[in-house]
């Protein structure tokens, strides 16, 4: 490989820097997480462990997870196990966790209204230091997919169509079982077996669709969601999605996200101003 740029070699012995900050520029900004993440009162804004407790192994520190959370959004990294997976090798993240390798699944979901109070402290930070314009800001919506598979949502239409659909199969099995009693066949056994067991698995399906059909009681909206309960069915563009329609509006000036807000409706309209019906 003559004339091309070569690479050290792997057994070659080198001089690492004396320190782990020495790997992160005085720029980075990961540098701006850590103060600001330092300077919050975590135990007022309500973070779930923020107090220690008097017995017991001692637990992580929710700053910890707060820094890596925030990272994860910075860097649009939003799985759990990616970001533990990066803890382990990322230079970054070893520098603004000490080299704790710990991230929570659970993390946002425990502490969802103590992250909108930060939400709202970044805001005025960035009030205090000048970086929003107070001139214009643009607003728009973005459609977010739920985990929560199509099939796993239920509408009052949809858990009707279910449950018939699944009796249509049971009677239709049903029929497929006298016939094979009256017929004689080379091994009627094995069929009936099979037959039965579908049949089984169909009753089973309809129990739990009995079950999710007493939830329409607690539901307002009529619209149960089995995997995340709070997504929705969504119409947007003539077609339909189970998730989120976030509103969000960004300082012209610097691209700042000056508030937010989660919604279910589909539809960006009366979003900023209450129609007359609600």
């Amino acid at each position: 490989m003559k004339r091309f740029i070569q690479g050290e070699h792997r057994g070659q012995s080198t001089l690492l820097p004396e320190s782990l900050d020495d790997y992160v520029s005085d720029t980075n900004p990961v540098r701006v997480v850590d103060v600001f993440v330092d300077e919050l009162d975590l135990v007022n804004l309500g973070f779930d462990g923020a107090t220690p407790a008097d017995t017991g192994r001692p637990a992580y520190h929710p700053e910890v997870l707060l820094k890596i959370y925030i990272y994860g959004y910075l860097n649009r990294i939003q799985s759990s196990r990616r970001l533990e997976r990066e803890a382990q090798r990322n230079v970054e993240l070893m520098w603004l966790t000490g080299s704790l390798m710990k991230t929570s699944a659970n993390f946002r979901k425990d502490n969802s209204k103590a992250i909108r109070g930060i939400c709202r402290q970044f805001v005025v930070l960035c009030q205090q230091l000048g970086l929003f314009g107070e001139n214009l800001v643009a607003i728009d919506g973005s459609k977010f997919k739920a985990v929560n598979n199509r099939d796993r949502n239920f509408t009052s239409a949809k858990l009707k169509r279910r449950m018939e659909e699944i009796e249509s199969s049971i009677n239709r099995y049903l029929t497929a079982l006298d016939t094979v009693d009256r017929q004689e066949l080379i091994s009627p056994e094995a069929k009936a077996v099979r037959l039965e067991e579908k049949i089984a698995k169909l009753k089973v399906q309809m129990k739990q669709l009995q079950a999710i059909e007493i939830q329409f009681n607690d539901s307002p909206d009529k619209q149960v969601s089995v995997t995340d309960p709070d997504a929705r069915s969504m119409m947007t563009r003539g077609t339909g999605i189970v998730g989120y329609n976030v509103q969000t509006a960004v300082d012209t000036q610097h691209h700042l996200i000056v508030a937010h807000e989660v919604t279910n409706v589909g539809s960006d309209r009366d979003q900023l101003i209450p129609g007359p019906n609600t």
